[in-house]
């Protein structure tokens, strides 16, 4: 059985480059999981397309979704086209705009909170706390997935925490900066959740995990790239 996966692993599809930070990750961890899975010189087959970010960060904070929507589903397209058998979007917030780039792809798209959700499930979780962008925070389209679709209850920071997690995330972590004092903050704010009554909580944008790992609290914590990374993995040896 081991041969045959090895010889029908499927081509993963990253849409990445938001921020380029996080998708050096999901490169590395897919690569490692292959190896780690089949061992010898195993790697990915895959292919990606990396944005500029600094056009994206600016639709978004100028709220102009449609407009980014129509750059990333033109970059999925050509993932599509270049041969790719399913799409990972290498971020948590752009997952807003996943259900244009979905109708316009006939490949599947593995979405990142459903990718989140199945290991909450195996840890009979039932309540997260969820940090991200304010975005990803405030808006329905992650949170809003959690609930609905899988039954699990979200608690999101404070308006004062989001304005931080945010700030921090865009003026620090997508420009690779690891402050010690943004640190504490995040930390703080996670132990807040935790109190709130949230069991674990969720690294819901892909740069958290470059400041915060789980050697630095108690709290459980679930990283999404690396749940998004490793079943792009697993969906790339299913054969069936």
């Amino acid at each position: 059985m081991a041969r045959k996966v090895r010889h029908h692993m499927k081509t993963i599809g990253l849409l990445g480059g938001m921020s380029w930070k996080s998708t050096v990750t999901y490169y590395q961890i897919i690569n490692q999981e292959i190896k780690s899975r089949l061992g010898g010189l195993h790697s990915a087959k895959l292919f990606l397309y990396s944005v500029n970010f600094e056009e994206i960060e600016r639709l978004q904070h100028q709220g102009q979704w449609n407009q980014a929507a129509t750059i990333l589903t033109q970059a999925a397209k050509q993932i599509e086209t270049a041969g790719a058998d399913f799409l990972l979007i290498c971020t948590n917030t752009m997952h807003k705009v996943a259900p244009t780039i979905e109708a316009n792809i006939t490949i599947p798209l593995l979405h990142i909170a459903d990718a989140t959700a199945q290991q909450i499930h195996t840890q009979n979780i039932t309540t997260v706390g969820l940090l991200g962008t304010k975005f990803t925070m405030e808006d329905n389209f992650y949170k809003g997935r959690l609930t609905s679709q899988h039954n699990i209850d979200v608690i999101t920071p404070n308006a004062t925490e989001r304005r931080d997690i945010h700030q921090i995330i865009y003026d620090e972590l997508c420009l690779g900066m690891l402050n010690e004092t943004s640190r504490t903050r995040f930390l703080q704010i996670i132990q807040s959740l935790a109190t709130q009554g949230a069991q674990a909580v969720i690294l819901g944008c892909t740069e958290i995990a470059l400041l915060i790992q789980q050697s630095h609290t108690p709290i459980p914590l679930l990283d999404t790239t690396t749940l998004h990374a490793q079943t792009a993995v697993t969906h790339a040896l299913d054969c069936t």
